[in-house]
């Protein structure tokens, strides 16, 4: 990976780590981190060595705020224009990238903050952090896919809820509604997170990658066009190299070694 002005990054053992690095800020976007978040998507989705990402903030206080209200304070700006140049393509990078993400919620994930977070494939959350729709408090409305997420995991009825109020989610009611995966106590979070995502790193990249491809198909398909196309997907799954490894250390009663491939 490049160096970066607003982001740290590191792999270790197929594990990328990006972390927002703007914590006096409580890790808000800026332009710059907007242009290298999509950059660093799109270098990890090319790097073979690259089998996990953890994407993280800096800091204790914050995963992300959201938008950097100062960054353009004063100036007319076009809001569709900014989703459409930067927000909108992170996101879709994000969910379809075949590599699997898990949001690290170390504190605060508000506004377009929480999008991304949304967008992660899992997410584990500090039993200290929360989560906003902050865009109400500021007369706007969720954007970068907040609608797109929230129903699907929560319901109608709470993603109306938490879009209208902008109140708080703390780490309890956000892990009983669905919105993250596994609360960590706060001195535990990087150890819980780094343990799954080297367990993601060590499984097979490409059926874990197909799999999040089939999710994001199920999602727009019913029943009959899902079965077919889960048919060609597994086609698909049955010739890589990491099944024919799975299936020979399964008749060797050994615990299989996948590349990723």
């Amino acid at each position: 990976m490049p160096p970066y002005e607003s982001l740290l990054t590191s792999l270790f053992n197929n594990v990328l780590t990006i972390t927002l690095n703007r914590p006096e800020s409580y890790n808000s976007l800026n332009e710059a981190m907007k242009k290298e978040l999509n950059e660093a998507f799109k270098q990890a989705e090319k790097d073979e060595n690259v089998r996990c990402i953890v994407l993280r903030g800096a800091g204790e206080k914050a995963f992300c705020s959201g938008q950097d209200l100062k960054e353009h304070s004063g100036s007319k700006r076009s809001l569709k224009e900014s989703l459409e140049k930067s927000y909108n393509p992170l996101i879709r990078k994000m969910r379809t990238i075949e590599k699997p993400i898990i949001g690290m919620i170390n504190g605060v994930a508000a506004g377009a903050g929480l999008s991304i977070a949304l967008a992660c494939d899992m997410r584990i959350m500090s039993d200290a952090a929360k989560l906003i729709e902050v865009f109400i408090r500021i007369g706007l409305v969720p954007d970068s896919g907040s609608h797109w997420f929230l129903p699907r995991l929560v319901g109608m009825a709470k993603a109306f809820e938490y879009s209208a109020t902008g109140r708080d989610i703390d780490a309890v009611e956000a892990e009983r509604v669905g919105l993250v995966n596994r609360v960590a106590a706060s001195s535990e979070l990087e150890k819980v997170t780094m343990e799954m995502a080297g367990k993601l790193a060590a499984a097979p990249t490409r059926s874990i990658g197909l799999i999040k491809r089939i999710l994001n198909k199920s999602l727009s398909s019913d029943l009959d066009a899902l079965l077919d196309y889960e048919a060609v997907i597994q086609e698909i799954a049955s010739n890589t190299e990491d099944h024919k490894e799975g299936v020979k250390a399964f008749l060797e009663k050994r615990q299989a070694k996948f590349k990723g491939k």
